[in-house]
């Protein structure tokens, strides 16, 4: 009986210390599936552009000089957005040898967006003798969300640090809103190629697989159409002699933490 007991305590304290040095060991940066959360500083620029066929004199305008068609285009700077964004992501991840690869998909929300405001509204149409006068006193963008998927590559530089790239695609929605003599809103979707690179090193003294996350995401929204903006349909229709776009991107600076917690090879 006594031998016995000696066993099962012998092999209790042999799976107490395997169990330890797995623990110990834990998984590299990246590697498995894992979860991670980040928080950061969100930049961008919106590039309008603006093609019109003008308009000539008529006998509705006679008493106003036509005006000519042509491009209008911010071809230098544009409007910026700056604020902050926090989000999730998950992603399972490869290590072979010093190399890697791996799958991600990420959530983010903030507050990153422009607004500008004019000293004075600025008159769009009609006038106050008619009764008819449209004005615009502000315009504000703001991106509620983004989310997309990635691929990524990377190498060890040692047993506790990732450098890693990542390329996919990333989607925005945007919601825009106007002031004046009536106030719009309507929200936008945009979305484009994105790019990013970071660096994950293994936070040993407190989890083996817990990792510290600081990186860049990089966001080209590529070109979109812009009409009336809510119920503006006035804005609509005076848009069939104009093609209005829009352009621009994005470029996030990041840091988090993510926490590895399986690896499917460990069911074969």
């Amino acid at each position: 009986m006594k031998k016995i007991k000696l066993m099962i305590a012998a092999v209790a304290m042999l799976s107490l210390v395997s169990s330890s040095a797995v623990y110990a060991d834990g998984f590299a940066p990246g590697e498995g599936l894992y979860v991670g959360a980040f928080i950061g500083g969100g930049t961008g620029i919106v590039q309008p552009k603006v093609v019109t066929t003008g308009g000539a004199r008529s006998c509705c305008t006679e008493d106003f000089a036509g005006h000519a068609g042509g491009t209008f285009e911010a071809t230098d700077g544009g409007l910026g957005l700056a604020g902050i964004e926090g989000g999730g992501l998950i992603g399972y991840g490869y290590k072979m040898g010093d190399l890697y690869a791996g799958l991600e998909g990420e959530m983010a929300a903030g507050d990153v967006k422009f607004k500008l405001t004019s000293a004075t509204p600025v008159t769009l149409s009609g006038s106050t003798a008619d009764g008819n006068l449209v004005t615009m006193s502000s315009v504000e963008a703001t991106k509620d969300w983004t989310g997309g998927m990635f691929g990524r590559l990377g190498y060890y530089l040692n047993a506790d640090t990732l450098f890693s790239f990542r390329g996919g695609v990333l989607v925005s929605k945007f919601d825009v809103k106007t002031t004046g003599s009536t106030d719009y809103s309507e929200s936008f979707y945009g979305g484009g190629p994105s790019f990013g690179a970071s660096l994950e090193s293994r936070i040993t003294a407190i989890d083996p697989n817990l990792s510290l996350r600081v990186g860049a995401v990089y966001t080209d929204f590529l070109t979109a159409s812009v009409f009336g903006i809510g119920t503006n349909v006035a804005t609509r229709n005076a848009t069939s002699g104009h093609n209005s776009e829009v352009t621009g991107s994005a470029l996030s600076a990041r840091i988090g933490v993510q926490y590895s917690f399986f690896d499917v090879n460990s069911l074969f």
